[in-house]
């Protein structure tokens, strides 16, 4: 007999029968996704970590330079002198390559998403509870049914990944084409553009300063949730973070721990630039 008033509702239970009815039903699919992610994540690794690492730290500090300015630029590129002194170059490329793909996919599939909430009532109250709920789950809980479907490796830390960072990419571009001047998009109708015409003109570029914060922020939660997939036995940085763990490793884990911390740093400061190098984020700088 049950000691409290209400009987218990098995919802993890119909939950693990729905992951492993998924499996079995949609293997071929998932086997194609497995592949699909390796073809991409492997090219992607191998570019990384192929170069001497100074030909990387050049090409990053670079790019440093030309968003922002000499201070990012050499910031950047001491920062990565010190990932490699530390020896975690190698590891420091992977990570990078997976949230570089990680990153990528969300985005893909947040943009349009976002565009269709902003443009439909109706689609939006469908679409923010599902994001609540993704944004408040246990990023562990992501690992689980990943795990189940695709074993371990790097497709599952990249597929919990991309679910993970997929809420701000939606929110940020709903957010930002909705605060579009309505009397701009009404000029344009009465000048005959269409919609379509609207949304590439008028809508996206002056939403892009608020997407581009969806980025940044769809960036650093693949950052953090890579890091996590290593318990998954994803490669990389989140691997050496879980192995200080398990064996109480303090050095291993203030090393691991703080490449994560330059990768951050040099992926928010140079997203956040590009931001501000949009036309009408320069066009609102000079009011």
């Amino acid at each position: 007999m049950s000691d409290t008033l209400v009987p218990r509702l098995p919802l993890g239970d119909v939950a693990a029968d729905a992951v492993d009815l998924i499996t079995k039903s949609g293997k071929e699919f998932f086997a194609a996704i497995k592949t699909g992610f390796l073809a991409v994540y492997d090219p992607l690794e191998l570019v990384l970590t192929t170069p001497p690492a100074w030909v990387v730290i050049l090409l990053v500090a670079a790019l440093a330079w030309w968003v922002k300015g000499w201070r990012l630029g050499i910031g950047s590129a001491l920062g990565l002198v010190l990932v490699a002194a530390m020896g975690q170059w190698d590891n420091a490329m992977i990570t990078l390559a997976l949230v570089l793909l990680a990153s990528a996919v969300a985005i893909v599939l947040a943009l349009p998403l976002g565009i269709w909430a902003a443009r439909s009532d109706r689609v939006s109250s469908v679409v923010r509870p599902v994001l609540d709920l993704m944004q408040t789950m246990p990023a562990f809980v992501y690992l689980i049914p990943t795990v189940v479907v695709f074993l371990t490796g790097v497709v599952p830390g990249l597929v919990a990944t991309i679910i993970f960072a997929l809420a701000p990419g939606v929110r940020f571009t709903e957010l930002g084409i909705r605060q579009v001047d309505p009397e701009v998009v009404e000029a344009g109708h009465a000048f005959g553009a269409t919609e379509g015409r609207i949304l590439r003109q008028i809508q996206l570029p002056l939403a892009l300063p608020t997407i581009m914060a969806g980025v940044n922020q769809v960036i650093m939660l693949s950052l953090s949730m890579v890091v996590i997939a290593g318990l998954t036995g994803a490669p990389g940085l989140g691997r050496d973070v879980v192995a200080s763990l398990t064996r109480v490793n303090v050095s291993l884990g203030v090393e691991a721990g703080l490449s994560v911390v330059i990768l951050a740093m040099i992926l928010d400061r140079v997203t956040a630039a590009l931001a501000d190098r949009a036309p009408v984020a320069k066009a609102l700088a000079r009011i």
